[in-house]
């Protein structure tokens, strides 16, 4: 079930292989011990249009979807280690946040094929 999203600034496709960090993001993530890693889902998408406070005006923003349930220290370690892959893959990048998003087993959606 966990998802990750990356949202980063238009143009850094250019210059960094997406694929890679998806891959990359997947392969940490799929080790941990939170996660199964064929309910794995990683994707990225670029913005056309932002504004930062920050120079140089680059970002990319990780959203994790997870499960209700898991506590505060998993939470933030999990972020952190999204954090550390992209920081290594992107250490130039004017500005890198992560933030997780628990969802509600009971209103959850699925529809899987085969």
């Amino acid at each position: 079930m966990p998802h990750v999203t990356l949202e980063f600034s238009a143009g850094l496709e250019q210059s960094h292989d997406f694929q890679a960090i998806c891959e990359q993001l997947y392969s940490v993530l799929a080790g941990h011990e939170e996660f199964d890693p064929p309910t794995l889902k990683i994707r990225a998408t670029p913005v056309p249009f932002s504004r930062i406070g920050t120079e140089p005006q680059t970002f990319v923003h990780a959203t994790l979807l997870l499960m209700q349930g898991r506590d505060e220290a998993t939470r933030t370690g999990l972020n952190a280690t999204i954090l550390d892959v992209l920081a290594k893959t992107m250490p130039e990048v004017g500005s890198i946040t992560v933030q997780d998003v628990e969802m509600t087993r009971a209103t959850y959606a699925k529809r899987l094929s085969g």
